[in-house]
């Protein structure tokens, strides 16, 4: 009896042990679904959502906007590299030329040539144009007298002198 005892005590353990194995098996099975789903609500929130996309593509033309400034600076420095070799040619020419100058002055035995551009008016000849008043137009008889013209306010309001009136004819 005690062996009947004994098994039957063991037969209950068993059991109840199946029975919280399986509720165990159960609650695993809840805790998994539960993480797996989280996963897949969170991933698809992401995919999905509207602000996530909005920020994707303004990631993107981030993105390409500084590749622009990228390439805009690149074609500067190409700018202004191809500039400073064009100022170091025309310096050298420059150069090449002011040699030249010198020599054919040396040659020329021409003593007065500076480096200023004004040193080479002085070797030009000096002609003074003779001029001819007789050849200017006589200002006509309607207008005023002096730079202010028929249209200036104060015309005709001022006194003549004596000697105005005998140094201009009067107008009509």
């Amino acid at each position: 009896m005690a062996l009947d005892c004994i098994t039957r005590c063991h037969d209950e353990q068993r059991q109840a042990s199946r029975e919280i194995n399986v509720e165990s098996e159960s609650l695993t099975y809840a805790a998994i679904g539960l993480v797996i789903g989280l996963i897949i609500g969170a991933g698809c929130y992401r995919l999905l959502s509207k602000s996530q996309r909005q920020l994707a593509s303004l990631r993107q033309s981030l993105l390409e906007r500084e590749h622009q400034v990228a390439s805009l600076k690149n074609g500067v420095s190409n700018q202004l590299s191809s500039v400073h070799e064009s100022l170091a040619t025309i310096r050298q020419e420059a150069d090449e030329l002011e040699k030249k100058l010198q020599e054919d002055a040396g040659q020329w035995q021409l003593d007065r040539l500076t480096h200023h551009p004004a040193a080479l008016s002085d070797l030009r000849p000096t002609t003074s144009a003779p001029t001819d008043t007789a050849s200017e137009p006589a200002m006509p008889r309607d207008y005023a007298d002096g730079k202010n013209g028929t249209l200036s306010e104060d015309f005709g309001l001022k006194d003549k002198t004596a000697s105005d009136e005998t140094a201009t004819a009067p107008r009509y």
